[in-house]
């Protein structure tokens, strides 16, 4: 069973272990078993439970030692215990607080209260294992940002150093200029997306809202990206039926939206490919925006996560993938009441499609 709870039961008493898998049969847990705590300690270095029910009185090694054990250890110390006891002394329960204790079930084990202290427990578990997801997806997004940025950076860098050089030639410095202008631009194309996701997320985006010609923004974006493709042969194609297509939006943002989308398909196309851009009306609900590549395409299990933060697709080598620009296009299309999707091109590729209502 994927995702099945797990349970390691430290009992030295097999009786014992028999009644508690009896009360929770039902309830689907994996359940393992160690006869004292010195076959806990080696089980633990097999195993990872999610709940550790440890009985306080067992020779050799005491539950409480044995807890004291579990807890001192940096790999372990996350998974709660529950002291299952028939002690019912206060001191003896401040002993298993000290020891690092969760929580307690005492014996007779009632089997209502030991579904309920376990289910609390797996909970507890849970919200910990979210939060150390969590921290480790800071921490990759913080090592990816710093990747993205340390290569603009180490371009400005170099760049300025050659052009400090004493002799060197006075009609090649214009290049090392626009070289700079460009890996400055990189670098604020990163933090304006985050800021901008920061925002959306946050509820805090304020959209500006304006009657725009969405075709006069496509061929805008298209030019801007010439330069770029042409490092890589690709022809950059404009389908826009219409005149003038005309709808309420943000310009700022949606322009964002429309870089991102041709920026992506530029990266993961092959050289001497083609990219479209394509806009039209679906009357009378909205318009449609779809950008086409001749890349590797997209898998139906990355179709799933792809709108995700930090999500990437298929990775490219020599490809900057921080895996945030199609989460900022995904948020500022719902800003815009829209949605996007991609579909699989034929034979190869990849199509994102866009799709605003009109109000």
């Amino acid at each position: 069973m994927d995702n099945q709870p797990s349970i390691l039961v430290i009992d030295d008493e097999p009786d014992n272990f028999d009644v508690i898998e009896t009360l929770l049969f039902h309830e689907g847990y994996d359940l393992n078993y160690a006869a004292s705590g010195q076959r806990a300690i080696e089980r633990l270095k097999i195993i990872q439970p999610d709940i550790i029910l440890l009985d306080v009185m067992m020779p050799d090694i005491d539950g409480i030692e044995v807890c004291k054990n579990i807890k001192a250890n940096a790999e372990w110390r996350h998974i709660p215990i529950i002291m299952v006891t028939a002690l019912t002394a206060k001191e003896d329960m401040v002993r298993c607080v000290a020891a690092g204790a969760d929580d307690f079930i005492s014996k007779p084990i009632n089997g209502l209260e030991l579904r309920a202290r376990v289910n609390s427990m797996l909970r507890i578990k849970r919200q910990h294992d979210s939060l150390q997801a969590l921290l480790h997806l800071r921490e990759d997004m913080v090592r990816m940002i710093l990747h993205d940025m340390r290569n603009p950076l180490t371009s400005i860098l170099l760049a300025t150093e050659i052009l400090q050089l004493p002799h060197f030639p006075q009609e090649k410095q214009q290049n090392k200029i626009e070289q700079i202008v460009n890996s400055v631009q990189q670098l604020q194309s990163l933090i304006d997306d985050l800021l901008l996701m920061a925002k959306l997320e946050a509820g805090k985006m304020v959209l500006n809202f304006s009657e725009v010609d969405l075709n006069g923004l496509c061929i805008s974006a298209l030019t801007s990206f010439e330069a770029i493709a042409s490092q890589k042969n690709l022809q950059l194609i404009s389908q826009l039926p219409e005149p003038h297509i005309l709808v309420n939006l943000d310009a700022l943002i949606f322009r964002r939206v429309i870089d991102n989308l041709l920026s992506n398909a530029i990266k993961f196309s092959p050289k001497n490919s083609q990219v479209l851009l394509r806009a039209y009306n679906c009357r009378p609900d909205g318009v449609i925006i779809q950008i086409v590549d001749s890349g590797v395409g997209v898998s139906d299990q990355l179709k799933q996560i792809i709108f995700e933060k930090y999500e990437v697709g298929t990775l490219m080598p020599e490809v900057s993938q921080l895996g945030l620009g199609l989460a900022f296009c995904k948020m500022a299309i719902d800003a815009h009441g829209g949605n996007i999707t991609v579909e699989n091109n034929q034979p190869r590729g990849a199509v994102f499609t866009v799709f605003l209502p009109r109000e």
